[in-house]
């Protein structure tokens, strides 16, 4: 059984790793404003090729480390690249005066958030899994809801501190809170209890089966959508709907703030509307969001807060749960499969977070087309959910193959 310290641990860390992850997008205004970075459209896209590239690389990396070496070293060693990744952005604001040098750091910083992400994420959710071995859904589900958390808090703390005018007061804040917990997971058991269930392929059995990459498509598709929202929104008000650098802020935050609350209310709501049915609307949510943000006129910038609300409800569950489906029904490689996943996400954040920029530069696209466009990446995504989530299963919630809960047990030596 797992002890409590390493449960909360897990958790928090998984608030820790959301804020993070969105320090850099809460910061676009800074980075784009000509009082702050000067960086073009283009070079602030450029500045999160980096990190989806890491994330990749590391993501698919951290499934055979982990086999070697154990869960935990992979998990301190991503917490390790978020703490690099945060004091690197410090740094880079006092060298603010030359445009190459500080825009050299920021690359290499979020290449280091890149490591930290892939390394993370993959294991706190084989973690929650194996904590609870029984309700693997509603585990991973509640964990993505707690980053979700820290996702929606970092807008609110930039706006904090921008308003205070000490903008880099947030990668301060946390990277503190990751050397604590840093130093803290360092003495816990994470290994020798609950151990995630690492990967064992049958001899002879491809490592990633045909079903695999239709769950990798999906999560590339949803990277695009979510990424569209996530890194863009803020600039997508201002420039847009001329908002205000507050109302601009605020819209991320409503972003995350209902990716967040989606998740909490799709746990509460299991009984009613099952996780399978919740990964077929979900999608055609996502993509009636963008329909309807590309749709409003620049005078309803209020409108345009409640699209990216309705945005961030599609959003909500989508990847945790493809990530708990993909773990179940491909049992052979369980070990292997969120990790795989989040290296697909990160394809379609790097897709969304670089590709806006020459759009516009190149293509002579505003945000509000590029908007407009994303709407057939979601319905796309909505198609290849039905293959995902097989008609037997939608109104039942539970998965074609899945394994008994005793096969999530720690292993233990």
């Amino acid at each position: 059984m797992a002890q409590r310290s390493e449960i909360v641990s897990v958790y928090v860390a998984g608030v820790i790793q959301g804020v993070a992850l969105v320090t850099f997008p809460a910061a676009s205004t800074v980075f784009t404003g000509a009082d702050g970075y000067g960086l073009s459209n283009t070079e602030y896209g450029g500045m999160f090729v980096p990190q989806a590239v890491m994330a990749i690389v590391s993501s698919l990396l951290g499934a055979g480390v982990t086999r070697r070496l154990g869960a935990k070293p992979v998990y301190l060693l991503g917490l390790a690249a978020n703490l690099a990744a945060m004091a690197l952005l410090v740094l880079s604001q006092f060298e603010m005066h030359d445009h190459a040098w500080a825009y050299g750091i920021l690359l290499v910083a979020t290449a280091c958030l890149g490591i930290g992400f892939g390394f993370t994420v993959p294991a706190l959710n084989t973690f929650a899994a194996a904590f609870f071995p029984q309700k693997v859904d509603r585990a991973v589900l509640g964990l993505n809801a707690l980053l979700g958390l820290g996702t929606a808090l970092a807008p609110v703390f930039i706006a904090l501190f921008t308003g205070l005018g000490i903008w880099w007061g947030l990668p301060v804040l946390v990277g503190g809170f990751l050397l604590a917990m840093l130093l803290f997971s360092m003495n816990l058991r994470l290994n020798e209890g609950p151990e995630p269930r690492r990967a064992q392929t049958p001899t002879g059995e491809s490592r990633f089966p045909r079903r695999f990459w239709i769950f990798a498509a999906f999560a590339m598709l949803y990277g695009v959508c979510e990424t569209m929202n996530g890194n863009w929104a803020s600039l997508y008000m201002a420039r847009h709907f001329r908002a205000s650098a507050t109302l601009a802020a605020l819209a991320l935050t409503i972003f995350w703030s209902t990716v967040t609350a989606g998740r909490v209310l799709l746990a509460a709501i299991e009984r009613w509307f099952p996780e399978r049915l919740a990964g077929r609307v979900l999608p055609l949510v996502v993509a009636a969001a963008f329909i309807v943000s590309a749709s409003l006129p620049a005078s309803a910038p209020l409108a345009g807060l409640l699209a990216f609300a309705l945005a961030g409800l599609g959003c909500s569950a989508l990847l945790p749960l493809t990530i708990s489906f993909g773990q179940k029904e491909l049992a052979s490689i369980a070990g292997s499969v969120a990790g795989g996943l989040i290296a697909f996400y990160q394809i379609g954040y790097g897709i969304a977070a670089f590709g806006v920029g020459p759009l516009q530069t190149w293509a002579g696209l505003n945000l509000n087309r590029i908007y407009g466009g994303t709407a057939v990446v979601a319905c796309a995504m909505s198609a290849l959910s039905f293959v995902i989530v097989r008609r037997d299963n939608v109104l039942s919630g539970k998965s074609p193959t899945q394994t008994p809960a005793a096969s999530f047990k720690p292993e233990r030596h």
